[in-house]
């Protein structure tokens, strides 16, 4: 993990991207490159792999078109939610441990083509 990964690293993933990765397990989900790099530089594979088993195993979170989830972080903390983009919470988990370096991140995801794609808000 890298404690030097900033809002600022993550601006630079703007409108669209250039690859999309497809979850290992989850194959109806990808994500693209911004989420990669966060991923990436804050050891957090993790944070995806939440996201993704929501989209097959939540109903509330599968019915919902657009989602917004935001990690919050407290300490070593933190508590993971998904609202339809309009406030309404359907799915909300506590995170015993986690190292993750911002105190907050917001990742959208969107359906699209049979699947769900996972993208930084500023990749939209």
């Amino acid at each position: 993990m890298s404690d030097k990964l900033t809002q600022a690293d993550l601006q630079q993933f703007k409108g669209g991207t250039g690859h999309w990765y497809r979850h290992n397990l989850a194959r109806t989900v990808t994500y693209t490159d911004g989420v990669k790099y966060m991923a990436e530089r804050a050891g957090a594979y993790w944070l995806i792999d939440e996201i993704a088993f929501a989209q097959i195993g939540e109903p509330h979170v599968k019915a919902e078109e657009f989602q917004s989830w935001k990690l919050k972080v407290t300490g070593s903390t933190a508590t993971l939610t998904c609202d339809d983009g309009n406030g309404n919470i359907v799915f909300s988990k506590p995170i015993d441990f986690t190292d993750f370096p911002l105190d907050e991140i917001n990742l959208w995801v969107e359906a699209g083509d049979g699947g769900r794609v996972i993208l930084l808000p500023c990749e939209h």
